[in-house]
């Protein structure tokens, strides 16, 4: 299974510039950001700290739900 941010790097360069690619952008930009990390309680943890967005929470739980389901 390979990390959530390499799962999220399908979402750089959408042309719709919507919540999802702005996650993605953003993780790619933070180089604190854990990009190893597979891990939901990791990876919330570092959103609940350093989230780029209001709703980069929920954003993150939904695109998670996903990452789950297609990296089974």
């Amino acid at each position: 299974m390979r990390s959530f941010y390499h799962y999220m790097m399908r979402y750089r360069g959408n042309r719709k510039n919507d919540e999802e690619k702005q996650l993605a952008e953003w993780m790619f930009d933070d180089h604190s950001f854990p990009k190893q990390a597979k891990s939901y309680d990791e990876i919330s943890r570092y959103l609940e700290w350093n989230a780029p967005f209001p709703s980069a929470l929920a954003v993150f739980d939904r695109l998670y739900e996903k990452y789950l389901i297609e990296e089974e």
